[in-house]
């Protein structure tokens, strides 16, 4: 598969980064040509400096052979047009990351009249995961397979849980509940937990379930599973609005602090049934003026990271069920990780995701079957989602009788749009999704999982 990227900030640096290793033949654009020497030599990767607008620039790339386009520039309107001359290529497929509020509503209409294929928007992409961590307050983070028909949550295990003393294998029958622990994190270590697992104490774990099968899972483990009820968003910008477009439809009363008057303004008119604070809500003292014990939820998403690490660490022990930090830099992930901050959402990390998934169903029509891939656990862990194609050697086997990878685990196989917790006995069929997690990077193909 041949892809050009256009744009490379953190988000087109990661994808060259990313597909570079998945060996997929990368072109990269950009205008300043430190920028292009730095990925290519780093990755592997043809750069071409110039603007990727241009049509003379985009036949230099080689757009005429590409499968897809990616426009990652910081202008929207460039982003646009650089899909827009791209899509003329009858084979080329395109990809633009849209930033600002002013095309919310209008996506629909833009990948339709401007055959777009994806249209992203990294800061309602970013809303939406809080929004979700909202729902269950007590997972670190969410993430979902099979077209959110089966959920993957990551939480830290309770002082007094149920959980505390179990191995994996008893877990299932302790709770007669179809569950399963698919990774294990114990005093910084990674692991991906065969049965014989033992569960302690402030071992965060993640597992995988159906959404409907969340919140009894959390009750039996000991862990609260009202969602949120009101939210206090400290800053004002895109994801802020965004969220309280969200929160609002769900009925959860919303208070915004931002410290411009002119974007307060703004806010107060966008959003009658909210409440809209102008002041700094780095200051203590403004924090404390707000009274955080009253509320359920904050979510901190300034433009600094270390003022967001700070609020969040401050409000951890005052607010009642969840605080949300955004960080959008990755330069000083151990700092912010020695933290212990509750949960931690970076916009441009969702953005390559979602990217990297549209990108990976693209070739599974071509030389791969993953239907959707996580990098967890800082790019440690991956957990994949594949599809057994008609035909497949691997199909009809138990996987008791499969000789399966170090490291490497049966999450969960979806038929039919329920979850099966895999035992020995069981098989892959025909258009089942099999989710996978592994520490063995780099899978392509259901049978990579065999040794």
């Amino acid at each position: 598969m041949r892809v050009i990227i256009v744009g490379c900030g953190k988000v087109g640096r990661a994808l060259a980064k990313q597909l570079s290793e998945e060996k997929v033949n990368v072109v990269i654009i950009d205008k300043k040509p430190q920028v292009v020497q730095s990925i290519s030599v780093m990755y592997d990767v043809m750069g071409i400096v110039g603007n990727g607008t241009s049509y003379s620039v985009l036949q230099e790339a080689g757009v005429e052979r590409a499968d897809v386009l990616i426009a990652t520039t910081d202008s929207d309107e460039a982003n646009l047009l650089c899909c827009v001359i791209a899509g003329k290529q009858p084979d080329c497929r395109t990809i633009a990351r849209l930033r600002n509020p002013i095309y919310f509503g209008e996506q629909h209409f833009l990948s339709s009249e401007l055959s777009i294929s994806m249209i992203v928007n990294q800061d309602q992409e970013a809303a939406r995961e809080i929004a979700r961590l909202l729902r269950f307050p007590n997972a670190i983070g969410i993430d979902t397979f099979s077209r959110e028909r089966t959920e993957m949550l990551r939480f830290r295990v309770p002082d007094d849980s149920v959980l505390i003393n179990l191995s994996v294998r008893e877990i299932a029958a302790k709770l007669r509940q179809d569950i399963l622990i698919c990774i294990a994190e114990k005093n910084g270590e990674i692991i991906i937990p065969r049965g014989d697992y033992v569960v302690e104490k402030n071992d965060i774990l993640t597992v995988i379930t159906m959404p409907y099968d969340v919140e009894q899972f959390f009750r039996k483990v000991g862990l609260e599973t009202d969602r949120s009820n009101n939210c206090i968003i400290i800053g004002g910008g895109s994801i802020a609005f965004y969220l309280t477009h969200m929160l609002l439809d769900s009925r959860v009363a919303v208070k915004i602090v931002e410290r411009n008057p002119a974007r307060c303004g703004e806010l107060v008119e966008e959003f009658p049934k909210a409440i809209v604070e102008c002041g700094n809500g780095s200051k203590q003292a403004i924090l404390e003026e707000e009274r955080l014990e009253s509320y359920d939820a904050l979510v901190a998403c300034t433009g600094i990271d270390e003022i967001n690490a700070v609020i969040s660490k401050y409000a951890q022990s005052k607010v009642h069920k969840k605080v949300v930090t955004k960080l959008s830099h990755n330069e000083f992930n151990e700092v912010f990780k020695s933290l212990q901050l509750d949960s931690v959402i970076d916009p441009k990390e969702i953005t390559v995701r979602r990217i990297l998934q549209y990108t990976r169903a693209m070739e599974a029509g071509m030389n791969s079957n993953v239907e959707t891939l996580y990098r967890l656990m800082n790019g440690k862990v991956e957990a994949l989602e594949f599809v057994i194609q008609p035909g497949s050697e691997i199909a009809g086997i138990s996987i008791m009788d499969m000789k399966i990878k170090p490291d490497t685990l049966i999450g969960g196989i979806v038929r039919e749009g329920k979850l099966i917790i895999p035992g020995g006995k069981d098989a892959f069929m025909e258009g089942d999704s099999v989710i996978v997690v592994t520490t063995q990077l780099g899978f392509k193909d259901i049978r990579d999982i065999l040794v």
